[in-house]
């Protein structure tokens, strides 16, 4: 379910977190459906159990997960896609990088934007 980049700059937290998110809009894992406990999947990936409690905690937050004292970890019930003006923020700080990147590369409006819609597809729902 997750596989770690351990050479990428971003934390491992949010590299699960990202992976996790990334499965349940592609499908694969649905409502209802279980994850791994914080301790099997910090030894399945050879990680800390508190890096894992991290992303666990920021997936909760989002309502993406929930867990059942006594059962387990489940993806929610009702995941709410809704806009969270925090992760906006973020989200638009990593897109103007990104967009900095690609004009530097001589790359016009119109590829930028071909790249963004190719992307946005390929997160749609199987």
């Amino acid at each position: 379910m997750v596989v770690l980049d351990l050479k990428s700059n971003k934390p491992i937290y949010e590299q699960i977190v990202e992976q996790v998110k990334y499965h349940v809009i592609k499908g694969h894992l649905k409502p209802g459906d279980s994850i791994p406990s914080v301790r099997k999947l910090a030894l399945d990936i050879s990680i800390t159990p508190g890096t894992v409690a991290k992303a666990y905690q920021e997936l909760e937050r989002q309502n993406i997960i929930e867990t059942i004292r006594g059962k387990g970890t489940f993806i929610a019930g009702t995941i709410e896609m809704k806009q969270d003006d925090v992760r906006l923020a973020e989200s638009k700080k990593l897109m103007r990088s990104a967009v900095l990147e690609c004009k530097v590369m001589g790359m016009t409006e119109e590829q930028v934007t071909g790249i963004v819609k190719e992307l946005y597809k390929e997160m749609s729902v199987c």
